[in-house]
């Protein structure tokens, strides 16, 4: 067994990847994520929903990772990320994906949910750079990650795409079952931070500015809780300024079973979602994106009946 194998190993046989810690032994159970050390993946395609200088001209090169280390109730994937769908790959051949996706034209390869495969993640990454990968690598996460974890990327990631959800630990534990989520998320940024630098881009021959190093920080409002997304942008922007770019969604979408949480069984209003950009603007933000018109429709939810083109 290869030294990379044996550590990837022990790292998931007591697994500590992401903050649960649950410990379980991946080899032969699942852990909090609903996976076990084998990586599935739900989906692999040129995806055009990102933003604009994530997707390009071309699209994304965008694979979801089935399973999720935080369960958000109100998740927009969950037929892959609790619903178990998805197609097993070994390290070898989640390799070859990403080079499939760079010779179809992909802007970057996009890894979506990916924190519970990390280990295997950075196995693939590293064979497939040394077979030619070049395009930029995205790490599109909920922020709920451990440092540790992190700092097996180094070196493998040029833009992290995190969430940052929640300011308010009671909100964080009412919906994700993390009242620890600031406390994790906060860290993790300020690693990504360290690790990728400031924002680069550069320009396509039409003007499109796309990203090739930084972060992006995603905030999606939630319906009725404005005063925590003006309490996530103010820490941000206090704490990274123009370290980084926030992205402001508005694209909350009610998804069944929320019959528990009432008060998420709506769109944010168009109201709600002004008030924090105008937030976002007294304090001075200028490294943002926000979403405009009706953005919240199940459309922009992938179809994880189909795989995509590459699976």
């Amino acid at each position: 067994m290869s030294e990379q194998m044996a550590d990837r190993q022990t790292q998931v046989k007591t697994c500590e990847l992401c903050p649960r810690q649950c410990h379980v032994d991946r080899i032969i159970s699942r852990g909090y994520c609903g996976e076990k050390e084998s990586v599935r993946v739900a989906r692999a395609s040129l995806h055009q929903w990102e933003e604009p200088c994530i997707s390009g001209e071309s699209g994304s090169g965008t694979i979801f990772f089935s399973g999720c280390p935080l369960q958000c109730v109100f998740c927009q994937n969950r037929d892959i990320s609790v619903d178990g769908k998805g197609k097993i790959l070994n390290c070898v051949q989640l390799s070859e994906l990403f080079l499939r996706l760079q010779e179809k034209g992909a802007q970057n390869i996009n890894l979506v949910t990916p924190t519970h495969f990390a280990s295997q993640i950075a196995i693939a990454l590293q064979t497939a750079k040394s077979k030619g990968l070049e395009i930029p690598i995205v790490y599109n996460t909920s922020g709920y990650e451990r440092v540790e974890t992190l700092r097996l990327l180094a070196g493998l990631i040029d833009i992290y795409l995190p969430d940052f959800k929640y300011y308010d630990s009671q909100l964080s534990g009412r919906y994700s079952n993390a009242p620890d989520y600031f406390k994790y998320t906060s860290l993790a940024i300020e690693e990504m931070v360290c690790q990728v630098g400031t924002p680069i881009f550069t320009n396509t021959k039409s003007g499109i500015q796309i990203m090739q190093r930084g972060v992006i920080v995603r905030h999606m409002v939630m319906p009725g809780h404005t005063r925590d997304s003006k309490a996530v942008i103010k820490f941000l922007h206090h704490t990274f300024g123009e370290r980084i770019f926030i992205s402001i969604l508005n694209q909350y979408t009610p998804m069944p079973n929320l019959q528990n949480y009432p008060e998420l069984n709506r769109r944010v209003t168009s109201r709600e979602y002004n008030k924090v950009i105008d937030y976002a603007i007294y304090l001075g933000v200028e490294n943002a994106w926000i979403q405009e018109g009706n953005t919240a429709k199940e459309s922009f939810i992938p179809n994880f009946d189909d795989v995509g083109d590459f699976l």
